[in-house]
């Protein structure tokens, strides 16, 4: 995104080294990501959009070449650089490889560690750090290429995950529950939700107390009401008291918890199958603790 952006390659620099001096690594099978597809990202992205960012890419190389500079500004958040459209492709590829494992049975779940983001990409604009929607084309991809029936969203970013509301609103066969802080950036998921979206606003200061209430109120009931066959996860840690993106109260414990719920939901009807997705998340320390305290409780260590 370019020098000082909090979406940093120090990210998951941090995860790496918290993880490995832990010892979780030495306990987890680690894979490299694919490229995706283009068809398969088109599954949740319009076919123009993908080839508008392509061209922006190869532009962006040429006007390198001459002098020019070297990011394009996509909106006032988010930048390209001559990596990102490769980088993008890598992300969106880590979800469909992880689905395409998990559903395998190779592995009962899988977490990908992946830059950038994609919860605030939309099915024809980039936003929020993300370009394309990672969960979003998994989710697509698990219906339509693997022929589920019922697939599962849990966001649970700081962020409203606008994006992929917009692209999954209204398909019965995608049930998305997420928490976010509201009023707040991108000032969605208020606004009369679709059906199978539940959103649950919370204001700043909510503490992890409240939101595991809310998780146990408003959450469980509709995903074991839905019964998914898979549980994708929009894994975000900017909700983390010391994350000064937002001003929302979690710690490592109630990430540690919602994750133990959701798989409890995952072994009840998904045969414990659960693709989880990097999203938000700055604070590199809080990051790194609370991406520990997620992977601890779906290896089971």
């Amino acid at each position: 995104m370019g020098p000082g952006h909090p979406e940093c390659p120090e990210r998951l620099d941090a995860i790496a080294d918290r993880l490995l001096i832990t010892g979780v690594l030495d306990a987890l099978a680690q894979r490299e990501a694919p490229a995706a597809p283009l068809n398969d990202i088109e599954l949740a992205h319009d076919r123009g959009y993908v080839a508008a960012l392509r061209g922006l890419s190869e532009q962006l190389k040429e006007e390198i070449l001459a002098g020019g500079p070297t990011h394009a500004q996509l909106d006032p958040d988010t930048a390209m650089n001559v990596h990102t459209w490769d980088a993008a492709l890598h992300a969106a590829g880590a979800a469909l490889a992880a689905t395409d494992a998990v559903l395998a049975g190779e592995m009962e779940n899988a977490f990908c560690a992946v830059r950038p983001p994609g919860h605030h990409a939309c099915r024809n604009k980039a936003m929020g750090f993300c370009f394309f929607n990672n969960v979003a084309i998994a989710a697509k991809y698990a219906l339509e290429r693997h022929g589920l029936r019922r697939v599962a969203i849990v966001d649970f970013d700081v962020h409203h995950g606008n994006g992929t509301e917009d692209i999954l609103s209204g398909d019965d066969r995608v049930l998305m529950v997420g928490f976010f802080q509201h009023p707040f950036y991108p000032y969605s998921g208020t606004e009369f939700p679709a059906s199978n979206m539940v959103n649950l606003p919370v204001p700043a200061y909510t503490r992890g107390m409240a939101i595991r209430e809310l998780v146990d109120i408003a959450w469980l009931p509709r995903l074991d009401a839905f019964k998914p066959e898979l549980i994708f996860m929009s894994a975000g840690f900017d909700a983390h008291r010391e994350d000064d993106m937002g001003q929302l109260g979690l710690v490592e414990q109630d990430y540690a918890w919602i994750t133990a719920r959701i798989k409890d939901v995952a072994r009840r009807h998904a045969r414990g199958r659960i693709v989880s997705c990097l999203e938000g998340g700055y604070n590199l320390d809080a990051l790194a603790c609370s991406v520990e305290a997620h992977l601890r409780v779906l290896a089971e260590l």
